[in-house]
């Protein structure tokens, strides 16, 4: 399969794979696609550390890199010279939620995570000021494409990956998005449809790719939403897109160490109607496994999500345990809690089965 794309990436096929396990990236590298991780869930030296496991394992592969710079949050507010005060954003978050989640957490029965348990962290790194040091690291490495989840990275971000001879690749949801961030500069527009998982538009795949391939060509545009076939492959391609962008596959990649057990499962045996567009996650519409939690959210009986970042902080010792006591707990009922930004693709995603 060829396009223009992936004879600039030197790839066997246009089939981009974005994914939070660095043996998967290394994995679809190697098999002809190119694997990007994301850094949001990594501490910048926790990204390092990754990136140089890639670099010793890729064979000389192209790979990338994908952060998420937002235009704005609530985070504004509680950073000075470069640096966050999370004390200042747990102060934000209203008594009503924090009283919300504990009485969701008691009804499910999902205690409080045993001693010496490593939490993730509840301010992961889609904020300006941890994301920058996410950047720098990524480019002192032999990344060839850099990609921002929310909007245009700022210019100067841009500068330097070009600097660098990384490209830049940015997510949009509608036409009027895919213009700007042609307009700052980004290379590559990836146009993700409603079906995706995670931060999601609400204009489907078939729609989006033709209008915004039109909108800002010659520019290349990746498709996104709905891509885990060869079939899938070939019609966002017969729609104008120079290859795919792919995400929820990935999770049940049997290479994938990130994805708990407990989670493939559900993954597994979840039907393509088993998604939801939700602002549970993060504050922001994304698309995700539905579950208990997200129909909790998603009630009338709720206070209401928060702005981001402040509802993952909110919810991230809550997310911590329920995935804790699904895996190791029997009597708490945290499994029907746990759940996964995933898209409408998962309906395919029946087997375990290695990323090649």
């Amino acid at each position: 399969m060829k396009s223009k794309l992936a004879a600039e990436f030197g790839l066997r096929l246009p089939l981009f794979a974005f994914t939070n396990s660095r043996e998967v990236v290394v994995a679809v590298s190697r098999a002809g696609g190119m694997g990007v991780l994301g850094a949001v869930p990594y501490s910048a030296d926790e990204l390092a550390e990754h990136l140089d496991w890639i670099d010793a394992h890729i064979d000389g592969r192209p790979y990338g890199v994908d952060v998420v710079m937002p235009a704005s949050t609530a985070a504004e507010a509680a950073q000075s010279d470069g640096a966050i005060d999370k004390s200042i954003l747990q102060d934000m978050i209203p008594e009503a939620q924090r009283r919300f989640i504990d009485q969701l957490l008691e009804r499910y029965q999902v205690p409080p995570l045993p001693d010496g348990v490593r939490p993730y962290s509840d301010l992961p790194s889609w904020v300006d000021a941890l994301t920058r040091a996410q950047v720098e690291i990524s480019l002192r490495h032999p990344i060839k494409l850099l990609a921002n989840a929310l909007g245009p990275p700022p210019a100067d971000v841009i500068a330097a990956a070009h600097a660098h001879g990384v490209k830049v690749a940015a997510l949009a949801g509608n036409v009027r998005h895919a213009q700007k961030q042609i307009e700052a500069g980004v290379d590559i527009i990836v146009a993700q449809g409603t079906e995706a998982g995670g931060h999601t538009g609400d204009v489907g795949t078939m729609v989006l790719v033709p209008e915004v391939v039109d909108a800002v060509s010659p520019a290349p545009v990746l498709a996104a939403g709905g891509i885990g076939s060869g079939r899938q492959l070939a019609a966002a391609m017969a729609l104008g897109a120079d290859g795919g962008w792919s995400g929820s596959i990935w999770l049940t990649a049997a290479e994938n160490q990130m994805c708990p057990a407990a989670v493939k499962d559900k993954l597994v045996a979840a039907t393509s109607r088993d998604t939801v567009r939700s602002r549970a996650m993060t504050g922001k519409p994304a698309r995700q496994l539905k579950t208990a939690w997200t129909e909790a959210w998603d009630a009338k009986d709720s206070p209401g999500t928060l702005p981001l970042p402040l509802q993952f902080m909110a919810t991230s010792d809550a997310i911590n345990r329920i995935h804790y006591h699904a895996a190791h707990t029997p009597t708490s009922r945290a499994h029907q809690l746990l759940g996964s930004a995933v898209g409408q693709i998962v309906g395919r995603m029946n087997a375990i089965r290695p990323a090649a």
